[in-house]
């Protein structure tokens, strides 16, 4: 078993991670930026510098670890107030990512996973699903940091023998779950009539167990060295497809107008919201054949597993919020 550091560790997917370590008796230790008040029973170290500055005087409160897992990034906001977004994006994501790669490397990790998103590879996908192997073409500015850190850690690794891996999941949801996929489910539940009923183009994926679950594979995998993985539940859906299913774990009619597309282009232009209609519009899926073939991973759990589970949370936490 490993002595595996998790940065990023009381976030949405960090928890999920920390307790599928736990539970395959990995010790583990989590770097954050702010003390939780439930750690789930891992010893936490506080890093409030910004971008990972003087991490390493932090990581020596510590046991040197074998393995880091670096979670930890700077994600999109509703409004974002950065004068210069793209570079705030690469303070954090790019160089924030490389002094935690650098000081773990000095620490005498022989691992380091990070975790990329789907974004670095671009909007579209290239007439069918992306490949590890295919060249990445990231416009959005969070893919376009997520992508150059994978760059950067890739000639970190030749430098100093450190084993990195890159992890690209979709759309993650599950249990805690915020943003779109929280307001998707709110509107089903309150029965809100939504025009996306023809809407075809289908996307990817990943239930946060299933995500936990191939984070802890590329920990001990002799073959995950020096390799990108590509993670999905393995089934893609369409918006409409999704927007039914969720009904169903949500045990609601689900109201689904069949809009015509280019309506749809024209309410997203008129509503300055085209990039939010694109992704909604265009295909987006992952093939996560190189994740079966060499980790002989499978996702744990069925995608309809996954929504259930959601949408039993998401009902419980609104009942929770009325009382």
């Amino acid at each position: 078993m490993m002595n595996v550091l998790v940065t990023g560790a009381n976030g949405f997917i960090g928890r999920a991670v920390c307790r599928k370590l736990l539970a395959t008796g990995h010790s583990v230790n989590a770097l954050v930026r702010r003390a939780s008040r439930d750690g789930e029973g891992v010893p936490e170290l506080v890093h409030e510098a910004a971008d990972f500055a003087d991490i390493e005087s932090t990581l020596l409160g510590a046991a040197p670890p074998q393995v880091v897992i670096h979670l930890a990034a700077r994600v999109h906001l509703v409004r974002d107030a950065s004068s210069a977004p793209l570079e705030a994006f690469r303070a954090t994501n790019v160089i924030g990512t490389l002094r935690v790669a650098q000081a773990a490397a000095r620490a005498g990790a022989r691992r380091f996973i990070f975790m990329s998103s789907v974004k670095a590879l671009g909007e579209v996908e290239p007439g069918r699903p992306w490949r590890e192997e295919d060249s990445p073409a990231p416009t959005d500015l969070y893919g376009i940091s997520k992508y150059e850190a994978e760059k950067a850690l890739t000639i970190l690794g030749r430098e100093t023998g450190m084993e990195i891996v890159i992890v690209r999941p979709p759309l993650v949801y599950g249990p805690g779950v915020r943003a779109n996929f929280l307001q998707l489910m709110r509107a089903i539940q309150r029965g809100f009539p939504l025009p996306l009923g023809a809407v075809q183009a289908q996307r990817s994926f990943i239930y946060i167990e299933n995500l936990a679950d191939a984070m802890a594979q590329c920990v001990t995998h002799a073959a995950a060295a020096n390799r990108v993985f590509h993670v999905s539940d393995g089934v893609d859906l369409s918006v409409a497809q999704l927007v039914l299913e969720l009904s169903r774990a949500l045990n609601t009619p689900a109201r689904l107008w069949r809009v015509p597309m280019p309506w749809l282009i024209w309410l997203g232009r008129l509503t300055g919201r085209t990039l939010q209609m694109n992704r909604l519009l265009q295909p987006l899926r992952l093939n996560i054949t190189q994740a079966r073939a060499v980790l002989g991973w499978a996702p744990p759990y069925a995608m309809e597993a996954g929504l259930v589970r959601t949408a039993t949370w998401y009902q419980e936490s609104e009942v929770a919020v009325v009382k």
